[in-house]
């Protein structure tokens, strides 16, 4: 399939790019949550973070597996993991965002499960059967991923000062983030139209609705943000990615073409 690349990385092929965002941003997340492997507050927390952590992986697996058929060039998942630079990456912003503490990482992790449980939902009717296949069983994934991060969110801010401030300073740092998980990217609108993707735009009022219902039972005031922080299809990321990728890419980096 035609995949010509332009000038940030983009190519022209639409269900390419689509299952690349869909497969980095678990893949991202998969790592950041694996980060807490040997440092969770608790060893039931630590089991917990790298099950997450391999649920992810696995959901990214399957998606850039699917990603690298479609383009037709020959990568496989771990090609496109682990031989790609920053500004090719299609995660969303927010995954890639620090693990700071437990609260914060809760934070995120709530925010960023309800819109993919939303997601997924709405992509397991998708008429590309790969995409809806994937989509059905990381759903389920999602949904316990959701209520145990939801539980900490609420554990942590009614049970102590230090945990109120704790979560609270999550919502404030990772809100600018939330506005790229409802933008609609322009080659997106074709496979929407087609039935293949999901409109990202119609998620955002029962996403709200869920987060404005957990900031009230937490009694936390709604985070603002002056501008909302973007850019992932043009390449553009936070600082943060690059480090991960030198963790995440050191062996393939460093011993090109090695098999385990």
């Amino acid at each position: 399939m035609f995949t010509r690349a332009t000038e940030y990385g983009v190519t022209d092929n639409a269900l390419f790019e689509y299952a690349l965002g869909l497969g980095d941003t678990a893949l991202v997340l998969g790592q950041r949550m694996a980060e807490w492997l040997g440092k969770a507050p608790s060893m039931e927390l630590d089991i917990a973070a790298s099950n997450f952590s391999l649920d992810l992986v696995g959901q990214a697996q399957l998606f850039l597996e699917y990603a690298g058929e479609v383009e037709g060039e020959g990568r496989s998942d771990d090609d496109l993991s682990f031989l790609r630079d920053a500004m090719f990456f299609r995660n969303l912003l927010i995954v890639e965002q620090p693990n700071r503490d437990w609260g914060v990482t809760m934070v995120r992790h709530f925010l960023v499960s309800s819109f993919l449980v939303l997601q997924y939902e709405a992509l397991a009717s998708s008429k590309d059967e790969r995409l809806a296949g994937i989509a059905a069983k990381a759903l389920k994934e999602m949904q316990y991923h959701r209520r145990f991060s939801r539980e900490w969110v609420v554990r942590l801010a009614c049970g102590t000062d230090e945990g109120m401030k704790r979560i609270t300073r999550g919502f404030d740092t990772l809100w600018r983030f939330t506005g790229e998980m409802f933008e609609l990217a322009d080659f997106e609108a074709n496979l929407v139209n087609g039935g293949i993707a999901v409109d990202v735009r119609s998620l955002e009022a029962p996403w709200t609705t869920a987060v404005d219902d957990l900031l009230a039972e937490c009694g936390i005031e709604k985070p603002t943000a002056l501008q909302m922080i973007t850019g992932r299809y043009l390449g553009h990321h936070t600082e943060h990615l690059g480090h991960i990728l030198c963790d995440m890419q050191y062996m393939q980096r460093a011993y090109p073409g090695a098999k385990w």
